[in-house]
């Protein structure tokens, strides 16, 4: 497959017409989602595809979407569905000498992370917490080095109108979540409860590319370095920032900048509206709800971000 050929393709499309291109190519009909935001939403799920150690958190009412997303749509990923969860299973079984789903996916993603169990917390906590910090962790005296992200979706209580019941959004989610350590290893959020609940007249129809063909660019998209020497060229990063903060934000903006404008290969390539629009905006968001759960953690850490901007 060509992967020029994908971006240069891209360059023909305005980018209402290209947001549309991917909700068709994720097998949904784009007519039925109610505005492009909630389109750009939808998409965010496609970030932990496109974009090396992402780790993402997703809280969502059932019938969204999320299991098919992550579970059906391409190959290069690997879903959890509940149950139990140990360290073998997802680093490395020493009893088979064998790797697990983070040494060979390009995403492992924790379906109903509400309802999964860990056969050991505290050591699960701490091979996630350093693999999610630096993208290896330990097992024994095996080092697993890996670029796969996390996602994690999941369902929590909500109101009759499909908002959270709490705007503690971790108290549903297992014990080790409410350590602001670990939840700070997370990149961004996805607000899920803004999204459609998934009808039949909502399934493709009508022309769309091909999964196994799409799923293919998106893990290509991967390894192409152009999209975050462009974001480091256009963010502006005050000098006292939090260092998470600053790179969680430069994550999500790049992840979306090779989804949304995947032929840019320099700053001139992209108007400064289109990037603050469409990537560094949206990034700040996602990566703001994080913050602010933290925050609610521990009163003490700040609960607003650094004050990046656009150049």
């Amino acid at each position: 497959m060509s992967l020029d050929s994908y971006k240069e393709i891209r360059s023909h499309f305005s980018i209402d017409e290209w947001v549309d291109v991917l909700i068709r190519a994720m097998e949904y009909e784009p007519s039925k989602f109610d505005s492009l935001q909630q389109k750009l939403t939808f998409i965010c799920r496609l970030l932990v595809f496109v974009e090396p150690n992402i780790n993402l958190v997703e809280l969502a009412p059932p019938g969204t979407g999320k299991s098919f997303v992550f579970g059906t749509l391409s190959k290069h990923g690997w879903m959890i569905s509940g149950g139990v969860v140990s360290r073998a299973r997802l680093f490395y079984d020493m009893q088979q000498n064998t790797k697990g789903a983070i040494a060979r996916y390009d995403f492992v993603a924790m379906d109903e992370v509400h309802k999964i169990r860990f056969t050991d917390p505290n050591e699960i906590q701490s091979a996630l917490q350093t693999y999610l910090e630096f993208g290896w962790t330990t097992v024994g005296n095996v080092r697993i080095d890996s670029k796969a992200g996390l996602m994690l979706p999941g369902n929590i209580d909500f109101t009759e109108d499909n908002r959270p019941k709490s705007r503690r959004y971790i108290d549903d989610l297992p014990e080790m979540f409410s350590d602001s350590a670990f939840l700070d290893r997370f990149h961004g959020f996805i607000e899920g409860w803004y999204l459609p609940r998934i009808t039949e007249d909502m399934l493709i129809n009508g022309w769309t590319l091909n999964a196994e063909y799409f799923t293919e660019i998106l893990s290509m998209l991967r390894n192409q370095s152009v999209y975050a020497s462009v974001c480091n060229s256009l963010i502006h990063v005050p000098k006292d920032s939090d260092l998470r903060d600053t790179k969680a934000v430069k994550r999500i903006a790049t992840g979306l900048l090779k989804l949304l404008f995947p032929h840019v290969t320099s700053v001139d390539d992209i108007s400064k509206e289109d990037f603050k629009n469409f990537c560094f905006t949206p990034a700040m968001h996602m990566r703001g709800i994080i913050r602010k759960q933290i925050h609610m953690i521990a009163p003490n850490l700040n609960e607003n971000l650094p004050d990046l901007k656009v150049l």
